[in-house]
């Protein structure tokens, strides 16, 4: 899914609430809803960009991970089930 803001861009938006604009002001501005900007500040409320680079590549990895484990546990079902005929 293509996302129309970067990391960078959303705690940028986070940062100008955080100087005194005020919510609605800032969606109407960047053109995004309000409930786009509650869900950014739950996710990156409080964070940096380098922090917030790090949460991406740490997702990135966590999902890599996820598929490996996977694979290898549908691995190792095959090969019990095909034991398991052979006798």
């Amino acid at each position: 899914m293509k996302k129309r803001f970067s990391e960078e861009q959303i705690i940028g938006f986070l940062k100008e609430v955080d100087s005194g604009m005020p919510v609605k002001e800032l969606c109407r501005k960047h053109g995004f809803s309000d409930a786009s900007y509650y869900n950014w500040r739950a996710k990156f409320g409080g964070m940096s960009v380098s922090e917030a680079k790090r949460l991406k590549e740490l997702e990135a990895e966590n999902t890599r991970l996820k598929k490996l484990l996977a694979e290898s546990l549908l691995e190792g079902e095959v090969m019990k089930e095909a034991l398991r005929k052979k006798w």
